[in-house]
């Protein structure tokens, strides 16, 4: 009896041993390490070893998702842990990835490597113009750039690429209270018209930018002896003469931009707040409704514009009560998205939240100052191939996403220059880069980059 009881266990034990021994030699995934040995034409593909694999499968792609593969590198039987990966294009971005083999089974794919060759691609940028290709989209929109008017000379590069390539354009800073407003009821229109006269000659929408900006206030205003009663009623006969001024001519203005402050989520502390009150953006978006609609431009479309609300919440929702309180007063059409972002943020999940939030109020949106930063941590000092693919990879991300969005909310996307000696970027002192960011879709001599066929991938 004890000796059949002694062989049971034995039995029992001996069963839960192999048991455990099969759950212990399951295939292992293994893991990818970075690439070696980057050349113009190749790589050397690594992982670890997997204890009891007899061989790996590896996958090389010019894509993330593995959809294509490159010639004779799909699941790849390689018997070592390391695989020269030749045939490549230069300065080309391409991933691998691998499993193991162990008889006829298979393990799970390891984690995917990136991988960016050395030189030059012979793959040329794509060509097409902006606008040509999105106006042959279903629902289309207007593909804007932000310009000086000294630019707008007939002939020149800037007139030849604006004709071809774009559809809509903003004025960078010259359409702005500062330049215009020279004291009470004086103007200096000539750059602004200059900009507008060349839109409206050439067929190009002209996007006014922007009425009430905290940063562009003219000397004599910003220090305006009157009452605060009087302060409002100039701000109102600015709003009035400008809007008026252009009737017709411009077909949608920022009304009011930046009003909300980065750190504390409320109104920023601007002259228009201190001298105005809390309801000033309300009474400016009154203004020029008022305006437009007297000078029978009643279809002039009033935007709210600012920026870094798809990674700042408590700003985001603050400026969603600014555009309700607006709604309710029907005196909104659509919000301005800046987008000032870099290769890595706002994440796409970032920018769709922000977004859907305006699609789900019905209003129209501009991306209205897109450029992208590949050196924000100025570790850079050449334009390296990994930042040019990481840039055209975000330029791609952000047109996919505007494009993706119902016809009705569809307005502009709007790049903020076109050269990128001429962005505001490489110069800006807070960035703490100067001169070392490439943000736009044109180089120095006015040649495409990738960026630009990162911008027409987006709308496929």
């Amino acid at each position: 009896m004890i000796l059949l009881v002694l062989t049971s266990a034995m039995l029992f034990l001996n069963s839960c041993s192999k048991d455990d021994n099969a759950g212990a030699d399951a295939l292992q995934a293994p893991v990818a390490n970075p690439a070696k040995d980057i050349t113009n034409t190749g790589f050397r593909a690594k992982w670890m070893y997997v204890s009891t694999a007899q061989s790996y499968l590896l996958d090389v792609s010019a894509s993330a998702d593995f959809e294509t593969f490159i010639p004779n590198y799909s699941s790849k039987p390689v018997t070592d842990l390391n695989e020269v990966v030749t045939g490549l294009d230069g300065g080309t971005r391409y991933y691998y990835r691998v499993r193991a083999k162990r008889n006829e089974e298979i393990s799970a794919y390891s984690n995917v490597i990136s991988v960016v060759t050395n030189g030059v691609s012979s793959i040329p940028e794509d060509p097409t113009f902006l606008k040509v290709k999105v106006s042959q989209l279903q629902n289309p929109f207007y593909v804007g750039m932000a310009v000086k008017a000294d630019q707008l000379v007939s002939g020149n590069p800037y007139d030849v690429i604006l004709k071809n390539e774009f559809s809509s354009i903003s004025a960078e800073y010259e359409m702005k209270m500062n330049p215009i407003s020279v004291a009470s009821g004086v103007y200096n229109w000539e750059a602004a018209d200059k900009i507008v006269a060349y839109g409206n000659k050439n067929g190009i929408n002209v996007h006014g930018h922007a009425l009430v900006w905290h940063m562009a206030v003219p000397n004599w205003l910003a220090n305006y002896q009157g009452t605060d009663a009087e302060f409002s009623n100039e701000v109102k006969k600015y709003i009035t003469d400008v809007v008026t001024h252009y009737a017709g001519k411009v077909r949608s203005w920022d009304v009011v931009n930046e009003a909300v402050d980065d750190n504390t989520g409320n109104l920023r502390n601007t002259i228009f707040l201190q001298r105005m009150g809390p309801n000033y953006v309300n009474q400016c978006f009154q203004w020029a409704r008022e305006a437009a609609n007297a000078a029978g431009d009643t279809d002039l479309l009033l935007f709210y514009n600012d920026y870094a609300t798809s990674t700042n919440i408590p700003k985001q929702n603050r400026m969603y009560e600014l555009i309700d309180a607006l709604k309710a007063s029907n005196l909104i059409d659509g919000i301005g998205f800046q987008m000032h972002n870099t290769y890595l943020s706002p994440t796409k999940s970032q920018i769709e939240t922000d977004i859907n939030r305006a699609v789900g109020k019905g209003l129209k949106i501009h991306i209205s100052e897109l450029d992208i930063q590949v050196n924000p941590f100025n570790d850079i000092s050449t334009f390296t191939n990994e930042r040019r693919l990481d840039q055209k990879d975000k330029y791609k991300e952000i047109v996919k996403i505007y494009n993706a969005i119902p016809a009705a909310n569809k307005y502009a996307l709007t790049i903020w220059g076109m050269r990128d000696n001429d962005s505001w970027i490489p110069y800006n002192t807070e960035l703490n880069h100067p001169g070392n960011d490439w943000p736009l879709l044109y180089d120095s001599n006015f040649a495409i980059k990738s960026a630009h066929t990162g911008f027409l991938q987006g709308l496929d």
